[in-house]
């Protein structure tokens, strides 16, 4: 049950990946995420390094993007990129699956997609959030994605890059829930803006959110 600020706060994943952040920018996400207490910092890989510098001893984690945030590259570039990010401090991986081959339904080439991912992250101890970017996809291709990203291993699936023409909404939540086990969790992402956005998310079975304005969401609700 969530009685806390802090307890809504731990399911947040503070995020920054517009193009134009700057290491000033990255170091303001980390300074608020250690200040509430947030889940993690999620950023562009090429950043994750300095969050992890400035997040170190601390209770906040860092997340990176990887194939972000079109899905559309090689596989090897994916699993490179994961390495990279898992070297340099990352302990989470939100990754874009090929949303062509899964609308081709090439289900074994999306499988090894992310298992390649997920094999990368493993060798650190990392975990996989599966994007299968909902906007793009019927209700047919959001549960063979969810089946799909589950049979190759990753721990969630997670709702949309934030990039896509549409974002997080409770059906999807509700599709998702559906098609996976309960061993693998739900990361509501893109346009949650609110409290209220929030609160439905968690309610329609999401484990996760991802929001960048999640300072102002807190501040809306504590008036902190």
């Amino acid at each position: 049950m969530v009685n806390s600020m802090t307890d809504y706060c731990r399911y947040i994943d503070h995020t920054l990946l517009k193009p134009e952040a700057s290491s000033a920018q990255i170091r303001r996400l980390c300074d608020e995420a250690r200040e509430f207490h947030f889940h993690s910092v999620c950023v562009n890989s090429s950043n994750v390094r300095l969050a992890a510098e400035l997040l170190k001893g601390t209770d906040v984690a860092v997340a990176a993007v990887t194939g972000f945030p079109l899905g559309a590259m090689s596989t090897a570039a994916k699993a490179f990129e994961t390495e990279t990010a898992c070297a340099d401090g990352a302990s989470e991986i939100d990754m874009v699956i090929n949303i062509g081959r899964l609308k081709d339904r090439d289900y074994d080439y999306v499988r090894e997609d992310i298992r390649s991912v997920v094999t990368a992250a493993s060798k650190h101890g990392a975990i996989v959030k599966a994007i299968i970017e909902t906007c793009l996809l019927d209700n047919d291709e959001k549960a063979a994605a969810c089946r799909l990203a589950e049979e190759a291993g990753a721990a969630f699936v997670k709702t949309s890059t934030g990039f896509g023409a549409g974002g997080a909404t409770c059906e999807d939540i509700i599709i998702m829930r559906e098609n996976i086990s309960e061993n693998v969790r739900i990361k509501a992402s893109g346009g949650i803006r609110t409290f209220a956005d929030m609160k439905r998310m968690l309610d329609a079975g999401a484990d996760r959110i991802g929001a960048s304005a999640s300072v102002n969401i807190i501040k809306e609700t504590y008036r902190v």
